[in-house]
């Protein structure tokens, strides 16, 4: 085991809270200033300026943040978010780290520091080593670093000893590259942070639609009747998207929310491009908030549909029967089993006031153009596949699919999260994808299933797997059960880190690691006199071009296929009928091969240019061919077993405002009316007083699954209006309190948003 005597959660000392009234809007001038603060702060004037007029537009950069697409029209003013512009400015910040920062501060040091702090140091401009027994990084040549990588590769018993996972943050063209070396080692251990996110999404999507992808297009939003918005945080987590709801708002739509916190965003959206926006009150989004308990989903989903069942029963015209009849099986087998649930059970497990309840089924009850969106909310449970098929049986119900205006919307988080999937980052075999690689490249690769990234962990963690591999992300804070994952990482022989920014990966270790800095989104990928662009994919299924703009922070930045491919070079040397560096270098040559191994991506050097192309999508053609009997499927959910013992609460992971996945911006969550801390537990006061607590006392978190303890120290208590039982904070400061061996059914995502936990005075 790994001796550096490093911190993995870094420092618990409060940095002085300040609570204010949560904000009843979202946007308006306020963020314009903050973004723009963020921005010149990091970025000075002229660079901030220049990036934020490039970011989103078609010749310019896909924005390194979230998934939301772009509108075809496209403001010239600002095409981009707050929280947009905070992600570029910490990309494209002007601060840099090189190997005297590393010598002057020990790993030891840095891993004490908040996520915060060690964030806020600067982008990695040279590759860097940490030798066995060392707690300092040194410096390494490109050459000699892709050597060792190889050369501990080498040594392996079997390539299944190696974990490669990926961040959404990759384009399309480096992820395939990057999964075309991990089949060509011999292996598909290719965990990726889908399987901490939306794999719910995916796995029922897949089994009840035949697509583990969203139906719906932009386009869509402003024809819908209703948008429902499930577990999901849009004015924090996707703030474009707010500009959407606006026209659905605009053009008579209505808009429901279900979340145990009424979030500004779905209160309120003042538009900054608009007079309405600056001048006046903005525009009222949320028609009905359904303030459910935490992972209630199910109990309020089937309630709503009991209740349209009943009024079907009279005016036969609620639910779309030639619909049902025609492309849907199960639908008998639904409503029975529906008839097993009390409506009384029901109303008490989601906690929902019947009145909001019944207001919501009168509008469902007259329209059938139906969006339903949904995130973290409702995919990191034990339940988490079962969630999002029931949202799915509504549509059905009412034959919200392929129709404009309705659909499925899962809204990802990370910005080419989905796209890495498509173009075969996946743990899972797909046949035909490896005849088509076969086929293109002469090899073939691996037929056994690899290991997701629940599994992963516990193959480190028991010494089966040795090499630990990042593209993008800080894979420590970001998966469950930090203390185990620490382990898991530190009894690994090597940990490699393909990044821009420091983050508390790069210090929790392998005996050997080593930190591979790459170029941002924002930056100039130059080879020779060719500038070169990638491509990504956003939430809908739309791939198209990104150009990097901004002159790179260093001359000593590789981009991430050119990585990738000088590491295949270095393990296969020419014994391989893969052209690694070639491929590498040559994105439109790489493009090529995409498209001979990608269904959809033919012509994709030329479609992705000028706003992009759609990928297929069998929904949107209520083509269901590939399901039992050509039909998509009703599913018959069962309740989530929540009971609560005295004492207990249940937990969800939350993000504040100014972060992006585990990505620190800054310390205020001023939508929430929370500035200047992390450490918080958000509690509703009847809870609080019943355990004799007040603002701000000081509590531990305390979670025990299968007799063993884990405890998240020191967290400062915010009353808050959230159901009683209930409890919110901040990850990943509590993804100590998420143990790794529990997760959802079918997809293995871990249940951050459902964790039993007490609360322990200090």
């Amino acid at each position: 085991m790994n001796k550096r005597n490093v911190s993995i959660t870094g420092s618990t000392e409060f940095t002085g809270i300040r609570i204010e009234e949560q904000a009843d809007y979202a946007a308006g001038v306020p963020a314009v200033k903050i973004a723009l603060q963020h921005a010149f702060k990091e970025m000075g004037v002229v660079k901030s300026m220049s990036g934020l007029a490039q970011m989103n537009q078609k010749e310019g950069f896909d924005c390194p943040s979230c998934a939301w697409p772009d509108p075809e029209k496209r403001s010239k003013i600002a095409e981009y978010c707050e929280n947009g512009a905070k992600a570029l400015a910490d990309e494209a910040t002007n601060k840099t780290i090189d190997k005297a920062f590393f010598a002057k501060h020990s790993v030891e040091e840095i891993s004490k520091w908040s996520d915060y702090e060690i964030g806020k140091k600067g982008r990695l401009i040279e590759p860097l080593i940490l030798k066995p027994g060392s707690v300092h990084y040194e410096s390494i040549s490109w050459q000699e670093a892709f050597d060792t990588i190889a050369e501990n590769l080498h040594t392996l018993a079997s390539p299944d000893e190696a974990i490669f996972y990926t961040s959404g943050r990759s384009s399309n063209e480096a992820a395939f590259l990057y999964g075309l070396f991990v089949r060509a080692l011999g292996t598909n251990n290719m965990p990726d942070c889908s399987n901490m996110c939306h794999e719910s999404s995916g796995v029922a999507l897949g089994e009840t639609l035949g697509i583990g992808k969203g139906s719906v297009k932009l386009e869509d939003f402003y024809e819908a009747e209703v948008v429902m918005i499930l577990g999901q945080n849009p004015g924090t987590n996707h703030p474009r998207m707010l500009s959407a709801l606006e026209k659905c708002k605009n053009n008579g739509g209505t808009i429901i929310s279900v979340n145990p916190l009424e979030e500004a965003g779905l209160v309120r959206f003042k538009n900054p491009q608009s007079v309405n926006g600056v001048l006046l009150s903005g525009t009222a989004i949320a028609d009905i908030h359904l303030q459910v308990k935490i992972n209630q989903d199910i109990a309020l989903l089937k309630l709503i549909i009991k209740k349209l069942k009943a009024l079907d029963a009279i005016n036969k015209n609620v639910f779309d029967h030639d619909f049902i009849k025609r492309y849907t099986q199960g639908y008998e087998n639904l409503l029975k089993d529906l008839d097993s649930y009390p409506e009384e059970e029901l109303l008490s497990l989601c906690g929902v006031n019947e009145k909001y309840i019944n207001e919501v089924v009168d509008v469902l009850a007259k329209k059938n153009k139906i969006i339903i969106c949904w995130a973290m909310g409702l995919t990191q449970h034990k339940n988490g596949v079962n969630n999002i098929k029931e949202c799915v049986n509504l549509l059905l119900l009412k034959g919200s699919l392929g129709k404009p205006g309705a659909g499925t919307c899962p809204v990802r988080g990370h910005s080419n999260v989905q796209g890495d999937r498509t173009v075969g980052i996946m743990h899972f075999v797909s046949e035909e994808l490896n005849i088509a690689i076969k086929n293109t490249f002469g090899f073939t690769p691996p037929d056994k299933a690899g290991l997701d990234t629940v599994h992963s962990i516990k193959a480190m963690h028991e010494g089966k797997a040795k090499v630990f591999m990042g593209l993008g992300g800080n894979f420590l804070s970001a998966a469950s059960d930090t203390a185990y994952t620490a382990e898991a990482l530190q009894a690994c022989n090597l940990t490699v880190q393909i990044s821009t920014k420091l983050n508390r990966t790069h210090l929790i270790t392998g005996k050997t690691a080593i930190i591979l800095p790459t170029l941002g989104r924002s930056e100039l990928d130059q080879k020779g006199d060719e500038s070169r662009s990638f491509t990504v994919e956003n939430s809908m299924g739309k791939v198209h071009r990104s150009k990097g703009m901004l002159q790179p922070v260093s001359d000593n930045l590789k981009s991430e296929p050119e990585i990738i491919g000088n590491i295949a070079q270095a393990y296969f040397k020419d014994q391989h009928p893969v052209s690694w560096k070639l491929l590498s270098e040559d994105y439109h040559l790489m493009r090529e091969k995409m498209e001979q191994v990608i269904k959809g991506f033919k012509n994709i050097n030329d479609k992705s240019k000028d706003g992009g192309f759609y990928l297929p999508n069998n929904v949107r053609n209520l083509d269901f061919s590939k399901l039992p009997q050509g039909k998509a499927q009703f599913s018959c959910c069962e309740l989530p077993d929540h009971a609560l013992k005295s004492g207990e609460f249940m937990l969800m992971t939350i993000r504040s405002h100014d972060q992006f996945n585990t990505t620190i911006y800054g310390l205020d969550d001023r939508y929430r009316g929370i500035y200047n801390e992390r450490r918080i537990v958000m509690m509703n006061t009847s809870d609080m007083q019943r355990l004799g607590l007040e603002k701000k006392s000081v509590v531990n978190l305390i979670s025990k699954y299968d007799g063993k303890e884990r405890k998240a120290i020191k967290f400062l208590v915010v009353p808050y209006n959230i159901p009683q039982g209930n409890v919110a904070a901040y990850f990943p400061e509590t993804n100590v309190l998420v143990p790794y061996n529990h997760y959802a059914d079918k997809s293995n995502t871990p249940i951050s948003k459902s964790i039993v936990i007490t609360i322990e005075k200090v």
